[in-house]
C-alpha cells in the first residue's frame, strides 16, 4: 500500500502556503525553488498557485485524489511540512480532513494507515 498523501493532494489544492521569503533559494538561501513563489508582501512569499481564489500549486503533479504528488517534495516549504495528514502519528488533522472533504474525499481514517505502518516495519532484506 502506498502512502495516502501520495494519492491525495487535497491539501495542495486547497490552502494558500505562505511562508518567509528566505525559504526561497534565489532570495534568500533556501531550498524551495523561486521559481515556484509569488511575492505576497515584503515578508513572505507563497507557492505559485496557492494564492488564488481557487489554488493549487504548481508544483503539484497528477490528479488530486487519484496519483497526486508534490514535484519538488524535498524543497518543499516550511507549512507544507507542518501540515500532518489525519492519523499518520495517530493524531487528528482538521486542515487535511477539510482539504479533503472540499475535494469530495472522506477524511482519512486509522484503519487507512494500517497497511502502511505495517509495511513499514518490516525489515529490510539485503
Amino acid at each position: 500500500m502506498t502512502h495516502p498523501c501520495l494519492r491525495c493532494g487535497a491539501c495542495c489544492a486547497h490552502f494558500r502556503v505562505a511562508f518567509h521569503w528566505m525559504e526561497a533559494d534565489a532570495e534568500g538561501g533556501g531550498v524551495v525553488p523561486s521559481e515556484f513563489t509569488v511575492k505576497l508582501d515584503p515578508h513572505r512569499v507563497a507557492m505559485h498557485g496557492t494564492e488564488g481564489a481557487k489554488p493549487r500549486c504548481l508544483s503539484l503533479l497528477g490528479e488530486v485524489g487519484k496519483d497526486a504528488s508534490c514535484g519538488i517534495y524535498l524543497q518543499r516549504p516550511s507549512p507544507c511540512h507542518d501540515l500532518q495528514p489525519a492519523w499518520e502519528n495517530g493524531e487528528a488533522s482538521p486542515q487535511c480532513d477539510r482539504a479533503r472533504i472540499a475535494h469530495g474525499l472522506e477524511p482519512l481514517t486509522v484503519g487507512d494507515w494500517g497497511a502502511v505502518i505495517k509495511q513499514q516495519s518490516q525489515p529490510i532484506k539485503i
